[in-house]
């Protein structure tokens, strides 16, 4: 089995974002002894257990594990949704843990993208106005070009002056990627993006987000539970009750599918 001839030392280190062909390459977002709780006393959940991880930039990321594994809290936790219990989170070289919500509204604003599994569209605004609409709420300038770069990479030209309403989902999931990217942010966090989404659709979605990293040099990090999914990135990281267990690099489906078979095994046996 793969992750049964993943090197211990390995285990033992933090994960480095590193690549095979040029070593180190500069992390977007990184972590050290990082751990969330929920609750205190004997009932608290310690949904991650002292994670240090360096994400690349300039790379797409898919963060794995069976349910509860604290791969969305590790999301959040790095997106500066959620609060950790201890450690630190550093998006873009800031330090975002500890960070006032006043100054993590702005960061977000401008520094971050957010795609979810559900649109998040305003159903009464066009594709367009949706997609603008961080800049608009922020009272930023458009850069046309840049809006005609994105609009035609997300391949939604003829489609700008309809609402979600007369969308598929796959073309209102393709809006909220657009609108993420709007305001040029350091990363881009996915959370489930094509979990309501069919086969096709989600192929559009996810080839978007690669094209995204490899011609405009956007960093992404995704949760997802689908190996399919995961095949679109560079790297998956597989998390097991609150801790980061295993990596591929250049992942295919079938790989993927046998490490999480591998950790539901053993998650189960634990249980």
């Amino acid at each position: 089995m793969i992750i049964e001839q993943q090197d211990e030392t390995l285990m033992a280190r933090h994960v480095a974002g590193t690549t095979p062909a040029d070593g180190v390459t500069t992390a977007i977002a990184s972590t050290r002894g990082l751990v969330k709780d929920y609750g205190v006393g004997p009932t608290a959940v310690r949904a991650l257990d002292h994670v240090d991880v360096d994400l690349a930039r300039g790379e797409m990321t898919a963060v794995m594990g069976p349910s509860g594994s604290g791969k969305s809290t590790l999301m959040h936790c790095l997106a500066g949704l959620d609060s950790p219990t201890e450690g630190t989170v550093d998006v873009d070289g800031v330090r975002v843990s500890g960070m006032s919500e006043r100054r993590l509204t702005a960061l977000r604003r401008t520094r971050i993208g957010f795609v979810f599994q559900a649109y998040n569209l305003v159903p009464t605004l066009t594709a367009k106005e949706n997609i603008t609409l961080p800049l608009d709420i922020s009272r930023q300038r458009v850069d046309q070009d840049y809006f005609d770069e994105v609009v035609d990479a997300v391949g939604l030209r003829d489609r700008l002056d309809h609402r979600p309403g007369e969308l598929s989902g796959g073309q209102q999931q393709r809006v909220a990627c657009a609108r993420a990217l709007i305001t040029r942010p350091a990363v881009v966090f996915a959370d489930e993006p094509t979990g309501n989404l069919d086969s096709r659709s989600s192929a559009e979605v996810l080839g978007f987000l690669r094209r995204t990293v490899d011609e405009m040099g956007q960093s992404v990090v995704m949760v997802t539970h689908d190996p399919t999914s995961a095949s679109y990135a560079h790297r998956v990281l597989f998390l097991a009750d609150g801790a980061i267990v295993h990596e591929l690099r250049d992942p295919d489906a079938p790989a993927v599918l046998e490490v999480l078979g591998t950790l539901g095994a053993k998650h189960a046996q634990v249980r």
